[in-house]
């Protein structure tokens, strides 16, 4: 393998399973953005890591923006602290689970997106419409935007291993087809 791939973003949930009152979180916390006309959560933003966290009235937590899944958790973990600061009853127990992962790689060659686009099933092709094939694969069970730089976007991954996994298959298939 002669390319590296670089995780670009993890969104992870997690369920608190009680009711979170957002107003009283945003008279107690900085960095968050709360406007109930346009959105039903808040964003809480962190600086390290580097995150973004939506909080819902229902306690589910949606967090995106991390470079990880640890990064995801330690994010997570740093907001129910936050909340539970605010004085809101948090259960000890909530399970953190990773939703998407988005990495990219450069493959090192041109792929020639007219051919491949002939010789794979479920890819999608327009240039017209965008530069990008998207080709789906069933086993691991993710997209991909390949596009004739060799750069390839990789999503709906939800493990690292997952996504190394069918990064080098999509490698593998291609090579095969002489791309």
């Amino acid at each position: 393998m002669s390319f590296s791939i670089k995780i670009e973003n993890v969104v992870a949930s997690a369920t608190l399973n009680v009711p979170v009152p957002l107003d009283r979180l945003v008279a107690t916390l900085e960095s968050i953005e709360y406007e109930p006309e346009q959105f039903p959560g808040l964003v809480l933003r962190l600086k390290n890591p580097k995150a973004a966290t939506l909080i819902f009235s229902s306690g589910k937590l949606v967090c995106t923006g991390a470079k990880s899944p640890k990064d995801t958790n330690e994010a997570i973990a740093k907001v129910v602290a936050m909340i539970r600061k605010a004085g809101i009853k948090v259960p000890r127990d909530y399970t953190v689970r990773v939703e998407n992962i988005v990495a990219s790689a450069k493959l090192g060659r041109e792929l020639n997106l007219d051919d491949i686009a002939f010789a794979l099933e479920n890819a999608e092709y327009e240039p017209e419409q965008f530069p990008g094939l998207v080709y789906r694969m069933d086993d691991p069970k993710v997209a991909f935007l390949l596009f004739g730089s060799g750069k390839i976007v990789c999503t709906g991954g939800r493990t690292i291993a997952d996504v190394n996994r069918a990064v080098e298959k999509i490698d593998k298939k291609l090579r095969s087809l002489g791309s």
